[in-house]
């Protein structure tokens, strides 16, 4: 399409080359785009600002003026330079050819590119004679990278479908399997020809599951690892998680698209594994906070409720935005300066508040602690944003300073430090909170603040008349958004956010200042508590998948069959429950060895929990010893009832510990473990999971000892961990 309209012939029958080289700059400008003008020969007659623009510079029109083109340089889609003598302003000036929506690559001075669809049309007087050329271009590279990135993704959305390592079909409205991927294939052994074509019901082992699933897409809903059985071609199950949703045109069903994920092996583990998802994500949807995850772009990649809440979008909404697109306008270019030292690694993390605006137009107050999560090598991977709505304490602040008269007459009710000071920066007022704040009393002709002295949250010092109140009265405007550091006299310091506000008579004239310091310490203990929180929380749930993940693992290997493997996990995973709960009780500090030990032995032993003594002085394990001892304890346990002492009626055992210290090496706690009058003990043939796990968690985990005797009259087991891991 042409930008290039026809001008209007004027009552004097001035030309439209005239016309334009007669009009006055404004003209030009006001054209919605990048125009020029050049004469017949070429030579660059007129520009208007959105061209100089574009073009990175602004060529002279007087002396050594420029031929065709004002650009740095020009270039061809594929990269070819093109010299200014054959693009296509030249054309047309030379051969009066009209030149439609070409492309060409413009660089810039500084070396940036950009793709510009450029339209040119000849200019000729009454006689048909070219007197120049008016070219009209504009800046589509946003379009040109939104046409590859579309190619790019089909390219990828192919090879994402064929290539795939998880099994991809498709599946007409009539249940009529249309195309499978490789992985899909190999997954059940079949190929294409015998696969493609059959109705999807021929493969499910289970009649009722496939036709739920047929019913459930064909009603639009959509499936997520929903469960369900596969029979390969060479007879085996195949125990899958399909996730699928359905395509609809006018109304009617078309096809549904299945990813098919093998858990035949993992079928156990991944329900434990999902049980774990499931908890992580209902904190992270339970927390009062926003929580939003954004990518290098600032797009955001994850969001919770209390975030949607606090800006009045939804969920899909805001996935579909950066966090630039809902910042107020001046807030933009900090939040963006800051983001951008975050991802190269200038900043660990920062800390501001900025304005937000919601669809309504209403403006929210934020607290912003971004952070980032980097990949092994130090690369960012995603920002973390923790968000907090501070809008109520803002709208406190503008209420207060609605009315002089009234904020003066609480100022000295206030808790906060409040002073006033002149035009010129001598204090003229201050309440007992101010005193407090800055730990004395300020003299007469104290100038801009309170305080004794003041920092930069950096550390660095902040001279008195360069603080925010010194600012606030040198240019009339408050201060909003910055921290400082007050230090009294004795040494302490207070963090603090001064709210620095000029006072005006009914004029309009400036007759003051007032200022708030709001001593933030809490606040920053806070954060960092906050901070600390989430990296526990991070550090046990990787912990406990680990835990979970190894013991399934073993459990499998070492397992005679399903139920076995069922029951010697679910036993194992209680006993973990067990410990966790007790430490859980004690908020992870610590955990005494009594309970401990009868949290774990009682539930186990049941009808026989009163053959079992226990006994040995206080002590209290860290939560990592508590954690090892407690699976090598069941283990124990689980021996004993099964083929120990706990396994006929006549049969007791006893778990004693004692503290020893030695001269010259660390004090070490020893506990030992004794069955009698049981069943006669037989020495196992070969080592089993159930050895090896205590073997591992006490003597790798822990670097602890473990003797372990099958002893004809009982089991015997002496176990000493240093007393480093334990406090008594």
């Amino acid at each position: 399409m042409s930008n290039i309209e026809e001008f209007p012939v004027p009552a004097r029958k001035m030309s439209e080359y005239d016309a334009l080289v007669a009009a006055a700059p404004s003209v030009l400008d006001a054209i919605p785009g990048a125009v020029y003008l050049c004469d017949h020969d070429g030579w660059l007659v007129r520009y208007n600002k959105e061209a100089a623009n574009l073009w990175g510079r602004t060529p002279p029109l007087e002396d050594r003026r420029e031929r065709f083109c004002g650009s740095h340089a020009l270039f061809l889609q594929d990269g070819t330079p093109l010299d200014h003598e054959v693009c296509p302003m030249a054309t047309a000036v030379f051969t009066g050819r009209e030149v439609r929506n070409a492309e060409v690559v413009i660089e810039r001075p500084d070396g940036s590119r950009l793709v510009a669809l450029v339209n040119v049309r000849a200019l000729k007087d009454d006689e048909g004679r070219i007197q120049g050329a008016i070219n009209c271009f504009q800046d589509i590279s946003a379009h040109k990278a939104m046409e590859q990135e579309v190619h790019r993704k089909n390219t990828d959305l192919e090879d994402f479908f064929e290539n795939s390592a998880i099994g991809l079909h498709i599946v007409g409205g009539d249940g009529i399997i249309q195309r499978a991927n490789k992985a899909e294939l190999a997954l059940l052994g079949y190929t294409a020809e015998e696969y493609v074509g059959r109705h999807i019901a021929e493969f499910h082992a289970d009649a009722p599951v496939i036709g739920d699933i047929l019913h459930k897409l064909s009603c639009g809903e959509k499936l997520d690892r929903y469960p369900a059985r596969l029979c390969a071609k060479d007879g085996s199950i195949k125990h899958v998680l399909i996730t699928s949703n359905s395509r609809f045109e006018d109304g009617e069903f078309l096809n549904t698209r299945c990813f098919t994920t093998d858990v035949t092996d993992l079928h156990e583990s991944e329900s434990a594994r999902r049980d774990s998802e499931e908890r992580l994500a209902a904190t992270y949807e339970a927390a009062t906070i926003g929580i939003a995850e954004a990518d290098s772009a600032g797009r955001l990649l994850r969001v919770n409720d209390a975030l949607c809440q606090m800006l009045g979008r939804s969920r899909d909404e805001l996935l579909s935005m950066s966090f630039f697109d809902y910042t107020y306008g001046d807030d933009r270019e900090e939040d963006a300066t800051l983001y951008a030292r975050q991802i190269v690694g200038e900043l660990d993390n920062y800390v501001l508040r900025k304005r937000a605006t919601k669809p309504d137009g209403s403006i929210v107050y934020l607290d912003i602690h971004s952070s980032s999560v980097r990949d092994k090598v130090g690369g960012f991977r995603y920002g973390v944003r923790i968000i907090q709505d501070v809008t109520a304490a803002k709208q406190m602040e503008d209420q207060i300073r609605a009315s002089e008269q009234h904020m003066r007459d609480l100022l000295e009710a206030l808790p906060a430090a409040i002073y006033t000071t002149d035009q010129a920066g001598r204090i003229t007022f201050y309440n007992k909170a101010a005193i407090q704040m800055s730990g004395r009393t300020p003299q007469a002709g104290d100038m801009w603040c309170v305080t004794w002295r003041l920092f930069n949250p950096d550390g660095t010092p902040l001279p008195h008349d360069q603080c925010p109140m010194a600012i606030a009265l040198r240019e009339d405007r408050p201060v909003r958004g910055v921290e400082a550091i007050a230090e009294r006299p004795d040494g302490s310091r207070v963090p603090f956010i001064p709210y620095p506000t000029p006072l005006h008579d009914g004029d309009g004239h400036l007759v003051g200042a007032i200022n708030m310091l709001v001593d933030i310490t809490e606040r920053k203990r806070a954060e960092s508590r906050q901070k600390t929180l989430i990296d526990e929380l991070n550090h046990r749930v990787k912990n406990m998948l680990a835990t979970v993940q190894s013991l399934s693992g073993q459990t499998a290997r070492y397992a005679d069959d399903l139920d076995d493997f069922l029951r010697r996990f679910e036993d194992r995973l209680l006993a973990l429950s067990r410990a966790h709960d007790l430490l859980t009780k004690r908020h992870w500090e610590d955990a005494p060895l009594d309970s401990l030990a009868r949290e774990v032995l009682m539930p186990l032993a049941g009808e026989a929990a009163g053959r079992i003594k226990v006994h040995g002085p206080p002590a209290a394990l860290n939560s990592r010893t508590a954690l090892s001892l407690t699976m090598a304890l069941n283990e124990l346990a689980t021996n004993a009832i099964k083929y120990g002492a706990l396994s006929s009626e006549a049969g007791w055992l006893s778990l004693t510990w004692r503290l020893r210290g030695e001269a010259g090496a660390q004090p070490r706690i020893i506990l030992e473990w004794h069955e009698h009058d049981g069943p006669p003990v037989r020495p196992p043939t070969r080592r089993g999971f159930g050895t090896r796990l205590m073997e591992r968690c006490i003597e790798r985990d822990l670097g602890g000892e473990f003797d372990l005797a099958f002893e004809q009259a009982g089991v015997a087991c002496r176990i000493s961990i240093q007393v480093g891991l334990v406090d008594a």
